[in-house]
């Protein structure tokens, strides 16, 4: 009995591996642009059609590209949409300057082109998404947390050809301020971003969602500069200034803004969490 309750147990054992081997995993392929490669991890619902809507999922500071994907997986599937989640490697956009600040400029200060930004991969990203997945959508929605937020609210600024529909920014850090005379990297002074542009990203329906629980000043990825700290000394308290700000310069442009404030009850810094908040905000019923 004991021998034979042994083999039982190995077999079992094996035919657990088997199939964790057969699991699918998750999808991905290589894409460059602008001497930058990165890879693209992706969804596709098998009830997602081929004008199913396209959402762009940006990492934080992690680069955990896969990981957000899998936090987002359970969402496609119910709201049937494509789900693309692009890895910003450390290799290839080194520090925050060169990933959520967007790689504008060299170590001598000179701003680099257009092309080479971290912002300018989005939009060459969807043409290949739509060849590659057969998509025939024309736009496509937005989503950061904590530093992917940061690149999303700035990727508004420095990108206003962009084909976004609607972009969510969630518990992000800091804020570059949309000031043109602040100095970069807090505010836009010294970059090509005007006035123009500013009306652009303010007319973008836009959703600033924070967790209410994301108040820890200690947080280890939270940077404390005089600047930084002038906006808050933690992520919530950050968010609700820079909103406060984003209305007071479209006021002062005399541009309309369709940027609104959300809140996640109950939400520290989760990309897990938010998902499901952030969802709701870019699939209005």
């Amino acid at each position: 009995m004991t021998v034979l309750r042994s083999a039982l147990i190995l077999l079992t054992c094996l035919a657990g591996s088997l199939v964790a081997a057969e699991a699918p995993a998750h999808q991905h392929f290589a894409f460059e642009s602008g001497g930058h490669k990165l890879r693209v991890w992706y969804h596709r619902p098998a009830a997602a059609t081929a004008d199913a809507p396209v959402l762009f999922v940006i990492h934080g500071v992690g680069r955990n590209a896969e990981e957000y994907l899998a936090d987002w997986i359970e969402l496609a599937e119910q709201k049937r949409f494509l789900l693309v989640a692009p890895e910003f490697s450390k290799a290839e956009f080194p520090g925050e300057e060169a990933f959520n600040s967007g790689n504008l400029f060299d170590a001598a200060g000179r701003l680099r082109p257009r092309a080479e930004w971290s912002y300018s991969m989005i939009e060459p990203l969807f043409d290949a998404v739509r060849q590659r997945l057969g998509s025939t959508r024309r736009d496509y929605l937005i989503y950061g947390h904590s530093a992917g937020s940061q690149f999303v609210q700035r990727f508004l600024y420095f990108v206003p050809e962009a084909r976004v529909s609607r972009a969510v920014a969630a518990n992000a850090g800091w804020y570059m301020l949309p000031e043109l005379g602040v100095g970069f990297p807090y505010g836009l002074k010294g970059t090509p971003v005007d006035a123009a542009a500013l009306r652009t990203a303010f007319a973008r329906p836009v959703v600033v969602l924070l967790g209410d629980a994301d108040t820890d000043p200690h947080h280890a990825a939270l940077r404390h500069t005089p600047e930084a700290d002038a906006q808050g000394l933690h992520r919530f308290a950050r968010g609700r200034f820079f909103f406060a700000r984003i209305q007071a310069a479209a006021a002062a442009l005399a541009a309309p803004c369709n940027w609104t404030l959300a809140t996640a009850p109950g939400i520290a810094h989760s990309n897990k969490g938010m998902a499901p908040f952030a969802a709701r905000q870019l699939f209005p019923e």
